[in-house]
């Protein structure tokens, strides 16, 4: 897949290897730059105006994160989806977002739903085809609100850094038929369970949830066979 691009203006008052990292995996993330893709770093030092190093150092970045294959010499490629990391990221989701769903449906769950109501009410605004990029990102708001009012918010960013192949996955995921019906009803099923302050029925629909992706791998390897390294 060869993608063209003008050239994009970055932010000189601040770093701009750190914005170069953000822009390309943001593009592998939601599958605009899919796997075995050629990153041609003389391109991108022409869309981004720069110079060879800071495009070196974000392809060394992306490279330690696993989302870049780099080829001295010949070439630098889009990683396919690794399933066996997918597998371990969905594990420790799992650990930590059900024991954070529990607690607070212990602790504050009037509050707690009422926090993600609203984060469900703007994915909802956005749940179409052409907003998938919205969509993901208030996906990603809702998880985020639980970890920042069970106080683990700085786990955060270590879960989003581990689970770039299963977040590729999902992003696959996405435009199955129905696929966007059933998080908002697993977003609303998780409130409606914290809300009630039954923490087994929380986790349960946690657990439903997370494990939505996870449960038909299969039929997305058959479907992206090129995508994916098992």
């Amino acid at each position: 897949m060869k993608v063209n691009r003008t050239q994009f203006a970055l932010d000189r008052t601040r770093q701009v290897a750190p914005q170069i990292l953000e822009i390309l995996r943001s593009r592998i993330l939601s599958m605009d730059l899919t796997p075995t893709t050629v990153l041609s770093r003389i391109a991108l030092q022409s869309e981004f105006n720069v110079s060879q190093t800071p495009v070196r150092d974000a392809l060394i970045r992306l490279e330690e994160e696993g989302l870049v294959e780099v080829y001295p010499q010949y070439a630098t490629v889009v990683a396919k989806i690794d399933i066996d990391h997918a597998t371990q990221a969905h594990f420790l989701r799992l650990s930590i977002e059900l024991e954070a769903v529990r607690r607070l449906t212990l602790e504050s769950p009037a509050e707690t739903a009422q926090v993600l109501e609203r984060v469900l009410r703007q994915q909802e605004a956005v749940a179409s085809a052409d907003q998938f990029d919205q969509f993901d990102s208030f996906d990603r708001d809702f998880h985020r609100t639980l970890f920042e009012r069970s106080g683990i918010l700085g786990l955060w960013a270590t879960v989003r850094r581990l689970s770039v192949h299963l977040d590729r996955l999902r992003r696959l995921n996405l435009p199955m038929p129905g696929k966007l019906e059933t998080v908002l009803a697993d977003h609303r099923a998780i409130i409606e369970a914290v809300r009630s302050g039954e923490p087994e029925w929380a986790v349960a629909a946690m657990r439903k949830h997370l494990s939505g992706t996870l449960s038909i791998i299969d039929l997305i390897c058959e479907q992206y066979p090129d995508f994916v390294q098992r």
